[in-house]
Formats: C-alpha cells, sequence, structure tokens
C-alpha cells in the first residue's frame, strides 16, 4: 500500500471517530458519578474512580430513603484519606446551613450540598492536582455518619 492510500485511509479512521464522537480524551460519561445513600446510612458504592483524562468530574447524590435532611441527611465530601476524620469532626460545628463543612476549609475537595429523602444534588470539580499515587475518600459529614458512610475515590491511568 502506497503513502497516498495509508493518508486517505488514516483519514477515514480519523473522520468516523469524530463522526462516533470518539476521541483520545475521557468521554463524558467516564467522567459522570452518581452514588446513593439511604434512611440506613449507607452509600450504594464503596468505592468510585475516574481515569486520568478525566480533567473535570460530576458527581451526583441521590437519596433514595423518605426521611428529611433534618433527620438523616446526607451529602457527599472529597477529601485526601488522611483528612476525612478531623474535616467530619470540624463540621459538627458548622451546623446543616453549612452542609456541616466549615466555609473555605482547604482540605475538602469537592461536596454536595445536604439532602433529604427523595432529593438529588451535584457537585462538579476539577482533577487538577489530584494523583493516582493518594489516597482519596469520600463520606458524609452528617454528624456521625462518617464513620459508616465513607469509601474510596481514585483516578485510575
Amino acid at each position: 500500500m502506497n503513502n497516498s492510500k495509508i493518508t486517505n485511509l488514516l483519514r477515514g479512521v480519523v473522520a468516523l471517530g469524530l463522526l462516533l464522537g470518539i476521541s483520545a480524551h475521557a468521554s463524558a460519561n467516564e467522567c459522570e458519578l452518581a452514588i446513593g445513600a439511604n434512611d440506613a446510612m449507607q452509600y450504594d458504592k464503596k468505592a468510585l474512580s475516574v481515569p486520568a483524562s478525566c480533567t473535570e468530574v460530576t458527581l451526583t447524590l441521590t437519596h433514595t430513603g423518605s426521611l428529611p435532611k433534618t433527620a438523616m441527611g446526607h451529602n457527599w465530601v472529597l477529601s485526601k484519606a488522611e483528612d476525612m476524620a478531623a474535616i467530619a469532626n470540624d463540621g459538627m460545628t458548622a451546623g446543616p446551613e453549612h452542609n456541616f463543612i466549615v466555609d473555605a476549609d482547604t482540605r475538602v475537595l469537592a461536596h454536595t450540598s445536604l439532602v433529604g429523602g427523595g432529593e438529588s444534588a451535584s457537585v462538579t470539580f476539577s482533577t487538577e492536582g489530584m494523583t493516582q499515587e493518594q489516597a482519596y475518600n469520600f463520606f458524609c459529614s452528617f454528624p456521625g455518619h462518617w464513620t459508616l458512610m465513607q469509601g474510596s475515590f481514585s483516578i485510575t491511568p
């Protein structure tokens, strides 16, 4: 096959990829996560991950229970693993009006608002500065929940 034919073949493959929406970057679906939380203080996932090609992630939390947020509110908070307990403990003083997160807490990488039964909340955050080597955790900062409601978050190759 001569160079002209190879070039035309490659152009065709690239054009087909563009037509089908295929690219070298992560697809939007890979960068969109969903997690549920219930009235039994449980997330429906213990681990979440996104590929390193995701520069921005959107996470949607859905409270699948029926109790109001004043009684069984949940949120989703992301931090380095070593910061989780301190953020949760400090958050108790922030109160529900601040989603049990201290304002401007730089240890918090992302968080949703507090939701009650039947409600959802989303957060979009940048992965800039996050690494595959660092251990990250997600948790609910509603007082007393984080000890049961937690999981790992990772950036994958």
